[in-house]
């Protein structure tokens, strides 16, 4: 999965509009301007589309972080240059205050099924021998869970 595709697909399942984006990335001390988000959210195809980067994403999660949870004290964390689906996958976690059995809810929303044990393979530390990466099917089963748990459908 692209960065982009993971920022549309947080954007859309908490419905977030323009100035709520721009708010997220000031809660981690990063300006940004309608425009860039404007051309983040684009799809590949259109001429307007501009990649998202690693730290640009990271950076946006951690206000996320600061969103939901509120800032910590001291200083903040620094986005991390290079990101993979497991650090999405923390910074996310952290976010939404979700623990081991919340995060299994959410995949089998999606009809995705996991162990407990399987599961926290994601979140060790990559040095582990238990540690496994988490691949974008994966990711997208738990932004399609997070979307059909949060997402407001009209009916």
């Amino acid at each position: 999965m692209t960065n982009n595709d993971i920022l549309r697909r947080v954007r859309y399942t908490f419905d977030f509009c323009d100035a709520q984006m721009i708010a997220l990335f000031a809660a981690a001390d990063v300006k940004v301007e309608r425009w860039q988000v404007s051309k983040w959210l684009k799809k590949e195809e259109d001429p307007d589309y501009q990649e998202l980067t690693d730290k640009q994403l990271a950076t946006f999660l951690n206000g996320l972080i600061n969103d939901r949870r509120g800032r910590r004290e001291g200083p903040q964390p620094i986005p991390e240059e290079k990101l993979n689906n497991n650090i999405i996958f923390r910074k996310l976690k952290i976010a939404l205050s979700f623990r081991d059995h919340d995060i299994l809810d959410v995949l089998s929303l999606a009809g995705f099924r996991m162990s407990k044990h399987e599961l926290s393979a994601f979140f060790r530390n990559p040095n582990q021998p238990q540690y496994r990466p988490c691949q974008d099917q994966v990711m997208r089963y738990f932004l399609n869970g997070l979307q059909k748990k949060y997402r407001k459908e009209e009916k």
